[in-house]
């Protein structure tokens, strides 16, 4: 490693330029602070590049590849419809492209110091980064770590030839012939779903007895009937132990329940979750104290064990979401300029981009009776919905969970299209504490989607317009 001597001093660096990084450094510039950005990358992170951005554009573009063959119930057809897949990897790095773009403009315009390289950390608030030419000290009164996560390797299928992260699932030149995906998890099944609607004979490889573990299977079974639809094979209870590559194809060996099976694609996908990155980046002799899977251990600020110092995103305790890294970014900066910033994950949203969506917030049914909360809920199916019914698009529900004593909204889930977007509201009402009368007394516009969120609060009330009561 190059390093040079203490030539900058800086208020606050962050190190990691991903949606929790270039959050935290743009709040804390907008408190006053010289902020110091190190990435050792392209701005953005894995989200805006290699993650939650370019995926979302191949879903996207597969969505419309499928409609386009399956609208002869409006009345529309198209024969000899063309897949230019090249094509449709331009259009989605020119969004990646207009992305990190606009986070450049946002940078310059917030006085953000954005240095590209490797960060060390030295000890006595100083950050070392180096690059291929040359290196240099930072000395910090405050830092924030964000360096986020990268996909699990598996000691049986190492990343390399024709076994793919979600990194490379995202970036071939062609549509593959066939795929194997080991772990049915949300990037499993988003990008399974995706290639499956390209033309691609996918197969799912799930350790747990469902897909998406951890959602409520009546939100699950929606999207397993579509995988089943579109041809996708889903064996849950597999465990994949081997595998033997040519150079045309590979060949995974698994077992389930104690049988041996075999199963021939062209490539493999591993998505079986990821891990942070705090590794040897010179925390251990900061004093920095982190769990036995390498988490950094921080309080409701996201202050580390190191008084100055704070940690966000993938490399903290949660779930590995862009959103939550953001939030935590800026309650990490507005705590550095002492205001009186904490977190609070009550309202944390959790969305997978399947076919249908799926979308929740807060306590699922289950978990509030595991908790010995006395409840009511609603539900609300999309079929009877007019928006519903124009779009083609009648499977899911919404569901709302409050308490019983008072209504108050503690959670609520959505299985259907544009979940993504409806959970939104329901994040907002539960961080309000809002109560189920409330939902019902806002005025929804006709005919939306988001009608259907008024309805399953006027069936937990007892009283559904739109539906026969109990």
């Amino acid at each position: 490693m190059v390093v040079g001597n203490v030539t900058n001093e800086v208020d606050v660096v962050v190190v990691g330029g991903g949606p929790g990084g270039y959050v935290a450094a743009i709040r804390a510039a907008q408190l006053g602070k010289k902020v110091t950005l190190i990435e050792r990358g392209n701005v953005g992170g894995v989200c805006l590049n290699v993650g939650c951005i370019p995926s979302k554009a191949l879903i996207s573009a597969a969505h419309r590849y499928e409609e386009m063959h399956e609208s002869h119930d409006m009345g529309i057809s198209a024969e000899n419809v063309k897949l230019d897949f090249a094509k449709v990897q331009e259009w989605k790095d020119g969004i990646v492209k207009k992305q990190t773009g606009g986070l450049g403009m946002l940078f310059k315009g917030n006085k953000i110091e954005v240095v590209q390289g490797e960060a060390f950390f030295l000890g006595d608030n100083v950050i070392s980064v180096s690059s291929e030419l040359q290196g240099t000290r930072y000395q910090y009164n405050h830092c924030v770590i964000a360096t986020g996560s990268r996909p699990i390797e598996l000691k049986t299928f190492p990343f390399g030839g024709r076994v793919l992260s979600s990194t490379e699932a995202l970036n071939l030149k062609e549509i593959p012939k066939s795929m194997v995906v080991i772990g049915g998890g949300y990037i499993g099944v988003e990008l399974g779903q995706t290639y499956a609607k390209f033309g691609t004979q996918v197969t799912i490889l799930e350790g747990s007895d469902m897909v998406l573990p951890g959602f409520e299977p009546e939100l699950t079974r929606y999207v397993g009937k579509n995988l089943k639809k579109i041809g996708v094979e889903v064996v849950t209870n597999a465990l994949a132990q081997s595998q033997t590559q040519t150079d045309k194809d590979i060949t995974v060996t698994y077992t389930v329940n104690g049988e041996e099976k075999q199963v021939t694609a062209e490539y493999v996908l591993v998505t079986v979750g990821r891990r942070p990155n705090t590794q040897d980046i010179g925390l251990e002799g900061m004093g920095v104290k982190m769990n036995d899977r390498g988490y950094i251990e921080v309080d409701n600020t996201g202050r580390t064990s190191v008084s100055n110092v704070y940690a966000i995103g993938d490399i903290v305790a949660g779930p590995a979401l862009a959103h939550k890294a953001s939030y935590e970014g800026k309650v990490a900066a507005e705590a550095i300029a002492g205001h009186p910033s904490v977190i609070d994950y009550k309202s944390i949203t959790a969305v997978v981009f399947s076919d249908p969506e799926i979308a929740s917030v807060g306590y699922s049914e289950s978990e509030a009776k595991e908790k010995g909360i006395e409840i009511v809920t609603g539900k609300f199916n999309y079929a009877p919905n007019g928006r519903a019914q124009a779009l083609n698009k009648g499977e899911g529900f919404v569901k709302l969970v409050a308490k019983k004593e008072n209504g108050v909204l503690i959670g609520a889930q959505i299985v259907g299209p544009n979940a993504s977007d409806l959970i939104a509201e329901l994040g907002l009402a539960v961080e309000m504490s809002a109560t189920l009368e409330d939902i019902e007394l806002t005025i929804h516009a006709h005919p939306t989607l988001g009608e259907i969120v008024k309805d399953a609060a006027e069936a937990a009330l007892g009283h559904p317009i739109h539906s026969l009561g109990k």
